[in-house]
């Protein structure tokens, strides 16, 4: 199959029905290099032709589009699509939708490394934080003027002023940018969805490596969305339990929210609250009170045996994590990064005033976490992208600043995988503070970057 190469990006468009039944005769590794050959740094296969499709249709694709990101380092994935084939392609990969995806070529051009600083007024809107995040900062990288709608209230208000702008974003996706596993939200909590009936069948379910990842990156309150959940048996029981107790070398809690226990011996409950975990009615009696979510999502010293130290793994691949850090904070700042020192100790905050934090943690064939020291002159000027306009609204700010964190993760995954190093990321944990920082770092050993952006002082810290 030939493609079309237009301003850097290769497109390919099978015709009929994708069903798994014709698999690579559409398309194959060989099309796909010629048309690199040709300065393509986007290789998209085109939807609008398709009659029909299913998983099996789409997985050659991906399974391409696999090989050749690592090999290339170039942008792959689909494109040409309606709002129903764009649903049914994120259900099929929900949990590992690597891929690209837009909605039209013209959107995918203004992610393109060869249509920049085109200066086009951009609307997009993605229910995702992340993503809206994501493409804010590549449109904004790219040269043009991104606005990204908070909710789809706001989407569907500005979308229908006439004329304001060049072009509408939905439907779309950045691959390798984003986290499902859980959902942030104020206050630093994390909340997970279980349902029906819960048994033995949770203990291999539940991703405990992101859960302790979570922990180790300072998240200390746990809440488990339990409205749809039928009845759990002893083994459930056992399980949360156990999850419950080692959660406590860390002083982290674990709340279960609209738990029904009508078929559910009450018993249950007596031995869940003796491990530590809490109940509540309603998602509100804890997210809306402010000070029981600072009371049990703080950070609290804790004495954690597993003091683990920086391996060779670790430090090898400190340059992608620097490079991901820098590029992505220059951009929002618009401006340059000093290197000033780095050295290998524990963490040292030479002033601890006017400054606030953030963390990630990161875990597959390599394990460990970033803490970005930000003061807050550049925090509020990275955050100004996303917000749309300038804020002094800490609590505002902290969510945003995670936002950016978890594009800094996002990079580091994607640079990562481009020399066969699969990881997956944590939410990031904000802190309003240092002090609350230094509870959980500070006695980990690590390697410490002093950086400045415009004289102002900033840390980069990388640990396990």
């Amino acid at each position: 199959m030939r493609a079309v190469v237009k301003n850097g990006i290769g497109v390919f468009t099978p015709q009929g029905f994708l069903d798994g039944s014709s698999g690579n005769s559409f398309l194959s590794i060989d099309d796909i290099q010629a048309t690199i050959a040709q300065n393509a740094d986007m290789i998209l296969v085109s939807l609008k032709k398709v009659i029909f499709f299913n998983r099996n249709g789409l997985d050659s694709f991906v399974k391409m589009f696999t090989k050749v990101r690592t090999a290339n380092h170039c942008i792959v994935g689909f494109c040409d699509f309606d709002t129903k084939k764009y649903d049914a392609i994120v259900k099929f990969y929900q949990d590992d939708l690597s891929f690209s995806l837009f909605k039209t070529q013209e959107i995918a051009m203004l992610f393109s490394a060869n249509y920049k600083n085109q200066n086009k007024n951009v609307l997009l809107y993605n229910e995702d934080k992340s993503q809206r995040a994501a493409m804010a900062i590549e449109l904004h990288d790219n040269g043009h003027n991104p606005i990204a709608a908070q909710s789809f209230s706001e989407f569907e208000e500005k979308s229908n002023a006439e004329n304001a702008y060049d072009i509408i974003i939905t439907d779309t996706y950045l691959g390798q940018m984003g986290q499902k596993v859980a959902t942030r939200v104020t206050g630093n909590a994390i909340i997970y969805t279980v349902s029906s009936f819960l048994d033995a069948e949770i203990g291999n379910t539940f991703n405990i490596a992101y859960h302790n990842n979570s922990l180790n990156v300072g998240f200390r309150l746990f809440i488990f969305d339990a409205y749809k959940v039928i009845s759990m048996n002893v083994h459930a029981l056992n399980f949360f339990s156990k999850l419950s107790s080692a959660g406590a070398e860390y002083n982290a809690t674990i709340c279960f929210v609209g738990m029904s226990f009508d078929k559910t011996p009450k018993e249950f409950k007596e031995n869940l609250e003796d491990s530590g975990i809490m109940f509540f009615n309603q998602m509100n009696d804890i997210l809306q009170n402010k000070e029981l979510l600072e009371e049990l999502g703080a950070s609290s010293a804790s004495n954690v045996k597993d003091k683990r130290a920086l391996n060779k793994v670790t430090v090898t691949e400190l340059p992608n994590f620097i490079d991901a850090t820098v590029a992505t904070i220059e951009m929002m700042t618009n401006s340059k990064a000093v290197k000033e020192s780095a050295n290998i100790n524990k963490i040292e905050v030479a002033s601890k005033d006017g400054k606030i934090a953030s963390s990630i943690g990161f875990y597959g064939d390599m394990d460990g976490m970033v803490v970005l020291i930000f003061p807050k002159p550049i925090a509020k000027k990275a955050c100004e992208l996303l917000i749309g306009e300038e804020t002094d609204d800490t609590e505002l700010i902290l969510d945003t600043l995670a936002e950016l964190v978890n594009i800094v993760g996002g990079k580091v995954k994607t640079l990562l995988a481009d020399v066969n190093i699969s990881v997956d990321i944590t939410l990031p944990r904000t802190y309003p503070d240092i002090n609350s920082l230094l509870e959980i770092v500070q006695d980990k050993k690590g390697v410490q970057v002093d950086l400045s952006f415009n004289n102002d002082k900033f840390l980069f810290f990388l640990t396990r």
